[in-house]
């Protein structure tokens, strides 16, 4: 695999119902890579996505249920979501954090036509791929 773009390809071919995927920054909140084949998708729209991404993981808010727990259970604070999945009246949304580079996040957005497993299953064979890709 030659780029992050091309396993983004890969992936969203790979599933019944791909709409896009994307790995993000987590940290600086830049797209790393991106594919997607909603025709109307700009720029704009994939920056905001990236945007929309990150404040759930690492979001103000986010970040202090973090640490209120942390603090509750006497542990040390760290970032505790690992995975998210949600959907609209048309989409499924894959979220994960990649286990091995933790400021790195790869998103699949599908049809309401894909398997939930399949879509689960085709970012975490992904992840291994991706991870070293990643600085």
């Amino acid at each position: 695999m030659s780029s992050i773009d091309d396993l983004c390809r890969s992936v969203l071919d790979d599933i019944e119902g791909g709409l896009g995927v994307a790995v993000i920054d987590l940290h600086s909140g830049l797209l790393l890579g991106a594919a997607h084949s909603v025709p109307y998708f700009t720029q704009t729209n994939l920056d905001a996505l990236a945007a929309a991404a990150v404040e759930m993981f690492r979001g103000r808010l986010t970040s202090s249920i973090e640490e209120l727990i942390s603090s509750e259970r006497g542990t040390p604070n760290r970032h505790m979501i690992d995975e998210i999945q949600m959907s609209t009246p048309g989409t499924y949304h894959f979220m994960l954090v990649l286990p091995n580079k933790p400021d790195a996040l790869i998103s699949l957005i599908t049809t309401k036509r894909a398997n939930l497993g399949a879509g689960w299953s085709s970012l975490r064979r992904a992840t291994a791929v991706l991870e070293p890709m990643l600085p």
